[in-house]
């Protein structure tokens, strides 16, 4: 059953955070809250953790996996980003995006696109996430917590411990959390894709 760690949204206690910091290390899967709804995590090259991501989700072998980052410094080191994308990805980061492109070779090889060797990154707006990936010090694997049956992302801590208690390791909860998934923009070809609109304004990217 998971773990339920409840936190202060603007100064959330470091020793919860720490706590669910050393599930991950430990191969955990959590639950944490963003600036764009709930998702699920694991640690960089946690291959067990991705496949329970896709039992819970119901995704196949072409859904993009993201990786969270803290910092765009630390974002640059898993894609590759000419001169144009790298100006239109800092001036909307951190922020309510994710960004489809090609991934380095410090990107654990299951989470790319089989076909197109690109993956998902972003950098949320969001303090306890921020805290949590300063603890960590790398990023981490994740997916939107949208499960099968659901239209709407899961934005409740309390009521993701008592659906998916079972099949996570840990869920962080800090009460403020975006309700809407992130805008996702496809920057990995010669044209601008804009793949899902969702809380991030999409206008700068058409």
């Amino acid at each position: 059953m998971a773990r339920y760690f409840d936190v202060h949204p603007d100064n959330p206690q470091p020793r919860a955070i720490g706590q669910v910091a050393d599930l991950i290390r430990g191969g955990g899967l959590v639950a944490y809250p963003t600036d764009s709804c709930f998702a699920l995590g694991c640690q960089l090259g946690n291959r067990e953790g991705l496949d329970r991501i896709r039992a819970i989700r119901h995704l196949d072998a072409s859904h993009h996996f993201t990786l969270v980052c803290s910092t765009f410094a630390q974002l640059g080191q898993f894609v590759q980003m000419d001169n144009d994308v790298f100006r239109a990805v800092k001036a909307a980061t951190p922020g309510q995006y994710t960004f489809i492109l090609p991934a380095t070779k410090e990107v654990p090889r299951q989470m790319l696109h089989p076909k197109k060797r690109t993956v998902g990154v972003r950098i949320p707006a969001h303090v306890t996430t921020q805290a949590l990936l300063d603890e960590l010090g790398q990023p981490l694997m994740s997916s939107t917590l949208l499960l099968p049956d659901q239209e709407a992302p899961m934005t409740e801590g309390w009521m993701i411990t008592d659906e998916l208690g079972a099949q996570l390791d840990g869920v962080l909860d800090s009460g403020d959390c975006g309700t809407e998934p992130t805008t996702v923009v496809d920057l990995s070809g010669d044209e601008v894709v804009i793949a899902r609109r969702g809380a991030g304004d999409p206008s700068p990217f058409e």
